[in-house]
C-alpha cells in the first residue's frame, strides 16, 4: 500500500502514559494530525498475559488502520516489549510501525557510555528482559540494573503526584540499594516522564534519567523524512481522541497536554 505524507500518526497505549509520546510529537511535528487510543479499560497492560497485550494490541493496531493512520506508534513499554514484532506481522506493509524502546536503546548506545544504567517499568516490561537484552547487545559492558514498579501506573492514573503519597511509593522502590553507582536511570514506561521531576529529584539531580517522548518523537521525524511522509500541510488542528473507559484524569491530563479543547470520544470497544 502506498502511504501519503497527509495521513494522521496513529498512537495507542494502556492510558494517559502514551500523551507523554504524543505531547513530544506535537511539539516536534506540529503540521501532523495525531490519532490517539488510549485502552484504559484493560488499564494497565504491566499485569496482563504477553497473550492478551498482543491481542488488545492487534485489535487497536486495526481500529488505527480503519483511521487511514500511516503509522502504529506502540506508545507502551508493555506492548512495545510484548507485541511489536506480532503487530509488524500483523500491519504489513499497511502502516509504519514504531515501539518505544529502540530509541532509547540507541540514544544510550549513541553515547558510549557503559557502566551502571538502571531501569524501571511495569512487570511485564521489566519481567520481558527487552531492555537488558537490547542494551548489552551494543553495549556488553553495560550493567543494567532492572527493577518492577508496578504501582507507579495506577497511582500517577489516579491522580497522585507530586504529593506524600507518590513521594513515598517513588521512594520505596528507587531506595534499592543495587542502584547505588547508577549514572543513567531509564524510564521504561511512558506513564513515568510525569514524575520525571520527582523521580530527578530523589537522585539529587546526579542521574541523567532518559524518557521516551522526545527520542521516539525525533525518531519518528527521522523515519518520515526518509519517506517522504512528513505532512506540508497542517492537519494538527483536528487531533482525535479514543478510550475505551472513560477517566476524569485522561481527559485532564490530554487537555493540559494539549492546550486546547479536546473531544474525548469513549469506544465500546471490548463489548
Amino acid at each position: 500500500m502506498n502511504l501519503r505524507a497527509d495521513q494522521p500518526i496513529g498512537i495507542f497505549d494502556s492510558g494517559v502514559g502514551g500523551l507523554t509520546v504524543a505531547h513530544a510529537i506535537k511539539d516536534i511535528l506540529p503540521q501532523e494530525k495525531i490519532i490517539y487510543f488510549g485502552d484504559t479499560f484493560h488499564l494497565p497492560y504491566g499485569d496482563k498475559s504477553s497473550d492478551s497485550v498482543r491481542y488488545y494490541s492487534r485489535k487497536i493496531s486495526d481500529f488505527l488502520l480503519e483511521k487511514s493512520c500511516k503509522t502504529v506508534l506502540i506508545a507502551c513499554n508493555t506492548a512495545s516489549a510484548s507485541a511489536f514484532k506480532e503487530v509488524t506481522e500483523h500491519v504489513g506493509d499497511r502502516a509504519i510501525v514504531l515501539n518505544v524502546i529502540d530509541p532509547v536503546v540507541t540514544h544510550l548506545w549513541s553515547g558510549g557510555r557503559s557502566g551502571r544504567v538502571g531501569v524501571i517499568g511495569t512487570k511485564g516490561t521489566i519481567n520481558s528482559g527487552t531492555y537488558k537484552d537490547k542494551i548489552t547487545r551494543g553495549a556488553p559492558a553495560t550493567d543494567v540494573i532492572s527493577k518492577a514498579t508496578p504501582l507507579l501506573v495506577p497511582m500517577i492514573e489516579e491522580g497522585f503526584i507530586e504529593d506524600e503519597i507518590s513521594s513515598s511509593i517513588i521512594k520505596a522502590y528507587l531506595e534499592d540499594k543495587r542502584f547505588a553507582g547508577i549514572h543513567t536511570m531509564i524510564l521504561g514506561c511512558t506513564h513515568y516522564p510525569i514524575i520525571h521531576n520527582q523521580i530527578e529529584k530523589f537522585f539529587n539531580h546526579e542521574v541523567d534519567i532518559i524518557d521516551s517522548g522526545h527520542l521516539v518523537a525525533a525518531n519518528l521525524k527521522k523515519i518520515l523524512e526518509e519517506r517522504n511522509l512528513l505532512n506540508p500541510l497542517n492537519g494538527s488542528d483536528k487531533h482525535e481522541f479514543y478510550v475505551s473507559d472513560y477517566t476524569e484524569f485522561f481527559d485532564r491530563i490530554s487537555r493540559m497536554f494539549f492546550e486546547e479543547e479536546v473531544h474525548l470520544e469513549k469506544l465500546d470497544f471490548w463489548t
